[in-house]
């Protein structure tokens, strides 16, 4: 027998060949179908119904053989030699693919092979995936569902609220319903209304993402009670891993390790107290139904344990309803390590290795890892063995997130907690598994089984993931709002993977978790992936909000967290560095920002120069100059230290001299000559400056400029221009206020008689492809406004004139 590239067989008669060679050769060309046949994740075929088949053969590749549209049981003496896929085919209620094959008949005589060609349909047992899905989520997580649906060819439904019209999820659906106003309660949170929308919509499962229902028992229950799949745990897992304290003892008799503590119902004071005696301070004190630190206290001695427990079950009270609370030990160096579990129906279970959580603010997760640092296979794999033992231990089905907390000392670990959804970081563990776990979640839900054994998982690499959250982490890491003005993101690739459900021109509001992105990067080791981590979160620029980007920067930079060595009090412990104070612009990063603006206006300027209607028309020069020979900007970036960049035409055609002082101290910081800058096709700035070439991203909003280059971000706003300044009249009284430049009426916010506040608003003026906002330079009256909306106006006229100028 001889099999060319194209995987067929020749036509010759084979002679003297056992049935041991046929057997192996089939067992071989089958293994070939199965990598081959694509479509099918785990086709089971079934070669001959020979009784003289090895009983695994039977046990492992059970299908249905058909022949010629029949039902055909194959006599002992034919067998597949080989077969080769002729084409795929998708019917409504089964999958199935097409091959040709060479069905052998061994003569009892000769013993010779005559070969003949027959077309076989062999049917796979895997299940149809489902026509249409809803997914009961928002942002990043409904876009990341939909994205794999629609790989699949699933239909998707979205809900929204009222806050959510425009959101980037709402335009990804196939449909999308209203389903309330911006409160949670009302909208991502009602029960019924996602099932209305599920009952209308005509969709056969609902994918709850993460947060809002996701563990929520009830929802569980009543989807399944709808007749529909719930993509994810049943109701009753959830529940039994819903309670601390109850999950606790299970997990205790499923043989998975626990933090020593108490977790029972007596809750006498002095009883408490005893057990925490007997644990070893430190302890903490944990609300049983507890989430996010609420109710959590740590007791450092036994005088301060009556104070501590009061005041978390007063906490707990007011957070969950319920004032009882456990006792652990307290780790004083603890890890946050969690593993990935999945279980289908089958009763088969795997896990896909751990990812370390330990970089955390408020007792939330910032930055995520895996495979975990520093872990040995041993620990790696019992890490994983009591995973796969705990989802065991309540019949656990779909994705969930085993976590434990580890003991950096001595690398012990404990069961905190099982989340029963995907978790916010699954990506990392998709990146080094290659897996794509929506998929798997679908597949689970249809009643298939798990793609993949535990043998067939292996770790590849190590990846990283960074949330991207509107916060100002110098405030406490406070949530921010806002409109994302304008945003430059890392090109994505296979080792670089962005999943947001933002993008430039979005609204961050008040109603919703603040988190834009999710920023995702592998590489062959750590190092490596650590080094395109921090490359990737340089290019990733956000105007608009305050984000926590240059934070997380700083901590991929942190010598510890090179080394691995992450614990959970590594931002508190750090803090120093991680926040520092702010410091003194660069000057390069001055001088190139005040160069891009007088770029800007020249390009307008050169723009509108060909409008006879244009306003520009009017300007003597090419552009517009605070003297005869020079440019001068102020950028106020801080209230104590403003700067003045002076640009001045240099000696060489085409370049320019830029000086850069302190206004506070009068000292020249730095100046440059022979300075050239221009625009590239990205947008960003390339200059020439200090014997180097550079390139920076010059975001102007309003009177606020931001500066991406090799020195970080820098925020500076441009300060009041003199012309303003000097319009008015004296401290107390109104003056009149004049146009800068030549420029539009773009809003007035003023009318005849309103009395005015020093800094308040009155017009807003357009030129130069830029919005510059004229405040009242004092308190007073409005006696004219001049100008209406869409007046174009020449440079140095009064836009209002004040009651105390009459």
């Amino acid at each position: 027998m001889r099999l060319f590239d194209d995987y067929y067989c020749n036509e010759k008669m084979i002679k003297k060949n056992t049935e041991e060679q046929y057997i192996n050769a089939m067992f071989s060309l089958l293994q070939w179908a199965k990598v081959h046949a694509d479509g099918l994740d785990r086709p089971r075929w079934l070669a001959a119904s020979s009784p003289t088949l090895p009983r695994f053969w039977l046990s492992d590749f059970p299908a249905l053989v058909k022949l010629k549209g029949q039902d055909y049981p194959l006599p002992t003496h034919l067998f597949f030699f080989f077969f080769y896929p002729i084409s795929l085919i998708t019917p409504p209620h089964k999958s199935f693919a097409m091959f040709r094959a060479r069905v052998c008949t061994i003569t009892s005589t000769t013993h010779t092979l005559a070969a003949r060609a027959m077309s076989l349909r062999l049917y796979s047992t895997r299940n149809p995936l489902f026509e249409k899905i809803l997914i009961a989520n928002r942002g990043e997580i409904a876009c990341r569902v939909m994205r794999t649906a629609k790989d699949l060819g699933i239909k998707t439904v979205a809900v929204y609220s009222e806050a959510d019209m425009n959101a980037q999820h709402v335009k990804m659906a196939d449909e999308a319903f209203l389903i309330g106003p911006p409160p949670s309660a009302e909208s991502y949170l009602s029960i019924d209304k996602i099932l209305k929308v599920a009952r209308m919509a005509g969709a056969q499962a609902i994918h709850p993402g993460y947060g809002f229902l996701s563990e929520n028992a009830e929802f569980a229950d009543r989807v399944k009670d709808e007749k529909l799949e719930f993509i994810g745990p049943s109701g009753d897992a959830m529940r039994s891993m819903g309670s601390k304290s109850e999950s606790k003892y299970i997990m205790e008799d499923a043989g998975v390790p626990v933090v020593p503590g108490y977790h029972g119902e007596n809750q006498e004071v002095g009883f408490l107290k005893e057990q925490a005696a007997k644990i070893g301070y430190p302890v903490l004190i944990k609300a049983v139904k507890g989430g996010g630190g609420k109710g959590m206290r740590i007791v450092w001695s036994p005088s301060e344990f009556e104070e501590m427990l009061e005041s978390s079950k007063r906490e707990s009270i007011k957070s969950f309803g319920d004032d009882k609370v456990l006792v652990e030990k307290y780790l004083e160096r603890p890890r946050h390590v969690e593993v990935q579990v999945f279980a289908d129906k089958h009763d088969n279970c795997v896990h896909l290795f751990e990812r370390d959580c330990s970089v955390q603010r408020r007792h939330q997760k910032v930055v995520e890892e895996a495979p975990g640092p520093g872990l040995t296979s041993e620990i790696r794999n019992l890490l994983g063995e009591k995973a796969v033992a705990a989802a065991r231990a309540v019949g656990y089905e779909n994705a969930g997130t085993v976590e434990f907390i580890m003991d950096n000392v001595d690398k012990k670990f404990y069961f905190m907690e099982m989340n029963t959804r995907l978790q916010v970081e699954h990506p990392v563990t998709e990146m080094v598994t290659q897996t794509d776990l929506v998929r798997w979640q679908l597949e689970v839900a249809a009643g298939n089984p798990l793609p993949m054994t535990q043998d067939q998982l292996k770790l590849h690499g190590h990846a990283f993931e960074a949330r991207i959250y509107a916060e100002n982490p110098s405030n406490h890491f406070l949530p921010d709002t806002g409109n994302l003005f304008s945003v430059k993101t890392p090109n994505a690739s296979p080792d670089v993977r962005l999943e947001t459900g933002f993008i430039q021109g979005d609204q961050i509001t008040v109603h919703y978790d603040p988190m834009i992105a999710k920023l995702i990067v592998h590489g062959q080791d750590r190092n490596d992936a650590l080094r395109r981590f921090r490359r990737a979160l340089e290019q990733y620029q956000v105007v608009g909000p305050h984000t926590n980007i240059e934070f997380i920067k700083r901590v991929a930079s942190h010598p510890e967290f090179i080394k691995g060595e992450v614990e959970t009090g590594f931002i508190q412990q750090f803090e120093k560095d991680l926040l520092p104070p702010p410091s003194a612009p660069n000057a390069e990063t001055l001088a190139v920002a005040a160069n891009a603006i007088r770029l800007k206006e020249l390009a307008d300027v050169q723009i509108n120069s060909h409008d006879p209607h244009s306003p520009w028309t009017s300007m003597r020069q090419a552009f517009r100059v605070n003297t005869k020979d020079s440019q001068k900007f102020t950028f106020n970036v801080d209230k104590e230290n403003p700067y003045s960049i002076t640009i001045t035409p240099s000696k060489q055609a085409g370049l320019v001299d830029i000086q850069v002082v302190n206004d506070a101290t009068k000292e020249t910081i730095k100046s440059f000559t022979d300075v050239e800058s221009h625009w590239d096709e990205e947008g960003q700035l390339v200059s020439s400056i200090d014997g180097k070439k550079t390139k920076s991203n010059v975001v102007l909003r309003g009177d606020q400029l931001t500066v991406f280059d090799d020195y970080g971000r820098t925020e500076a706003h441009l300060a009041t221009p003199a012309y303003i300044v000097a319009s008015a009249k004296g401290a107390d009284s109104a003056g009149s206020v004049k146009t800068p430049m030549p420029c539009k009426i773009s809003q007035v916010l003023v009318t005849p008689g309103q009395t005015i506040e020093k800094g308040q608003t009155l017009i807003v003026l357009e030129a130069m492809k830029m919005e510059h906002v004229i405040k009242a330079p004092a308190t007073g009256t409005i006696s004219e406004v001049l100008y209406k909306v869409g007046d174009l106006v020449e440079e140095n006229q009064s836009l209002v004139t004040f009651a105390d100028d009459q």
